[in-house]
């Protein structure tokens, strides 16, 4: 049996130079997950290595374009981590520690090039969190083995999720492939150790000015950040920046609003969600209502973090220990019965694709996780697959999910649902084409997590919907946007319908606001989609 690329990477790490010399610099490597100073387990302990041996610390930043292309980042991604740089380049210069952001290709060479910087700064320790896609696994075991054989020592640590892969098991054993028994777990693991697993990571501490006067660090201190990366220009930057700030204050102040001010209407689409006017209360805030508003998306009843999270600048230690702070508990709370439980589901849920795909690399690399679908028949058809990205589907809840996602870089979770479930069972078209699609549009874009949600929706992945269990979208459309609202904002075409009609256009209504008619009958869709999960490979 092939040895995972997770376990390489902590095997090649346990095997690290332990004895090597002080050198003139620790370096700390930064990456796209963890865009951070606070509560930074490698930043911390770099840091710690560097104050413990009276030498600077430097922070490393690599920009490399073939890897956001493998990945189908968008552009608003790598913008939102270039804004960011810039927002950390000055808090750590404030620390008088200077951020170093290079551009580098072809991603083959990243780890050699790595190395070349850390010997041209006469460095002798590296640290970083890890990544847990397959390539940048693969890379890391890599840069271990260099490092190695240069006598340089290579420290990569979790940081990511709450609880890391590989310490929840079945009765037998195995990798939870179902996500109830998989909380059932992970709660009381993380309740038993909340020291080990919530405890906030120092702050680095400041170097000495000095290194400011140094031959080799003093310049680090004038890299310059780029304004874009070429083939990923932010054609809409200036909206992004408004709906999307970058940097932990904002990102603190979204945790702050979530769990303290009421959801607002006004605010579901793509505007400044801090700006004046939210209502604080203390018994019917997002947060506290989650459990009954989560679905909606009418109203901004989300946390809206998850721009912040997939980019590591909040840690989801930290949005757990605010949620335990909110309800004064010690334990945390994750039930089904409270607003607050269920929004901590949804981290546990971004552990468990994590989890996921650590232990079942093949769901990353367009497979399947259930083998028996990999036959099912799709529809080949430009048209309508055009159509569903550009929200012209015929169908407004899709439509408005859709041109949301266009316009916000982001889409509710609820209607990620619905939209999937179309593109699949509806158009019949292959889960893959809009897991990238997803990608390519989200500022928030996380691989596992994007995956684990279309396979769900496919009825291919782990734990999936079953796949005679088929969303009718207008009724979905009425339990989603109960008011209208969220179509009206996002499909202007009926900006001035109400009623049921809004859900679900009556074709001479339709024709006269020039909204498209619906491009399949959901009823023969459904049928379609039925017959051919229940035969794969049947027509």
């Amino acid at each position: 049996m092939q040895t995972p690329p997770l376990a390489k990477l902590l095997k090649a790490v346990d095997g690290r130079v332990q004895d090597v010399s002080k050198g003139d610099a620790v370096v700390y490597w930064m990456r796209m997950e963890d865009m951070r100073i606070c509560d930074n387990r490698a930043l911390a302990a770099a840091s710690a290595q560097a104050h413990s041996d009276k030498i600077p610390l430097v922070a490393l930043f690599v920009l490399s374009p073939q890897d956001y292309i493998a990945h189908d980042r968008s552009a608003r991604r790598v913008d939102f981590a270039l804004r960011n740089l810039s927002y950390l380049k000055s808090r750590l210069s404030d620390l008088d520690i200077p951020l170093h952001v290079t551009v580098h290709t072809p991603r083959a060479t990243l780890p050699s090039y790595v190395l070349s910087l850390l010997k041209a700064w006469n460095a002798t320790r590296l640290y970083a969190n890890i990544e847990y896609e397959v390539d940048e696994l693969r890379r890391d075991v890599f840069v271990c083995e260099i490092s190695r054989q240069e006598g340089i020592s290579a420290q990569f640590v979790h940081d990511k999720l709450v609880v890391e892969p590989n310490v929840l098991h079945t009765q037998a054993g195995k990798p939870f492939a179902v996500y109830s028994p998989f909380m059932r777990k992970w709660l009381p693991e993380l309740n038993g150790n909340i020291e080990k697993y919530l405890a906030e990571a120092p702050s680095p501490v400041a170097n000495p000015t000095s290194v400011r006067a140094h031959p080799t660090f003093g310049n680090l201190f004038e890299t310059k950040i780029p304004e874009y990366i070429d083939g990923f220009k932010c054609t809409d930057k200036e909206k992004m920046l408004e709906v999307w700030p970058e940097g932990m204050d904002a990102a603190r102040e979204m945790l702050n609003r979530f769990l303290h001010t009421k959801s607002r209407g006004s605010h579901l689409g793509p505007v400044n969600q801090l700006d004046d006017g939210a209502e604080t209360s203390s018994k019917h805030s997002r947060a506290l209502a989650y459990k009954e508003n989560r679905d909606r998306a009418d109203r901004d009843t989300s946390s809206r973090l998850s721009p912040y999270l997939s980019s590591g600048v909040i840690s989801a230690r930290e949005c757990i220990r605010a949620s335990m702070e909110l309800l004064n508990l010690k334990k945390v709370k994750a039930d089904r019965d409270s607003g607050v439980g269920m929004w901590v589901q949804e981290i546990a849920w971004r552990d468990f694709y994590t989890h996921v795909m650590v232990s079942f690399p093949r769901v990353s690399m367009g497979r399947p996780f259930q083998e028996k679908y990999a036959d099912v028949k799709w529809e080949t058809n430009e048209e309508h697959l055009e159509a569903w990205k550009q929200g012209r589907t015929g169908v407004p809840i899709v439509d408005a999910a859709m041109r949301q996602a266009n316009t916000m870089g982001w889409m509710h979770n609820r209607s990620r649902m619905i939209a999937a479930m179309y593109l699949t069972k509806d158009l019949m078209l292959d889960w893959r084409l809009g897991e990238r699609y997803f990608m390519q549009q989200f500022i928030d874009g996380d691989l596992a997590s994007n995956n684990g949600g279309w396979q769900w929706s496919a009825s291919t992945g782990t734990d999936p919907q079953p796949y005679f269990r088929i969303f009718n979208p207008y009724n979905q459309s009425e339990k989603a946007d109960p008011s209208g609202e969220y179509i009206r904002t996002f499909v202007p075409e009926l900006s001035k319908v109400f009623g049921p009609d809004v859900h679900k256009p009556p074709p001479h209504l339709a024709d006269k606001l020039g909204y498209p008619r619906p491009l399949v009958d959901h009823k023969e869709a459904r049928e379609r989609a039925l017959r051919r999960y229940k035969n794969p490979g049947a027509e």
